[in-house]
């Protein structure tokens, strides 16, 4: 059970500064329309979500946040997180195919050069 002392200190998203969020591109007025895309297991739709950010002008204040709250999966500043860690890469379920299909291809979004080492 926590202490009052230990609530004091658990951060919340609220007492964050994210002045960024309300030129997200992925802020929309119904966010839940858009959700099911950043933190699907479907390849389609982490490639929409990707491509979403790719053309994002918060792109990076979004990926240093992520990376900070080492987010434990979906798609963040262009970068698909497993476990609070950046994927290279992802593949369907089950044996790989022998000629990669074009549609499973993940858009490539680059890291920003000062979040590289992070």
């Amino acid at each position: 059970m926590l202490t009052e002392p230990d609530v004091e200190r658990l951060p919340t998203l609220a007492a964050e500064p994210a002045d960024w969020w309300d030129a997200a591109s992925c802020r929309v007025d119904d966010t839940a329309s858009l959700s099911h895309l950043f933190f699907s297991e479907e390849l389609q739709d982490i490639a929409r979500a990707k491509t979403i950010c790719s053309s994002c002008p918060v792109i990076a204040p979004c990926l240093e946040g992520a990376l900070e709250r080492r987010e434990p999966w979906g798609v963040w500043g262009g970068q698909l997180f497993l476990n609070g860690r950046i994927l290279a890469q992802k593949r369907r379920r089950g044996r790989p195919p022998k000629n990669p299909r074009p549609e499973d291809q993940l858009p490539v979004v680059p890291i920003p050069e000062h979040l590289r080492t992070a």
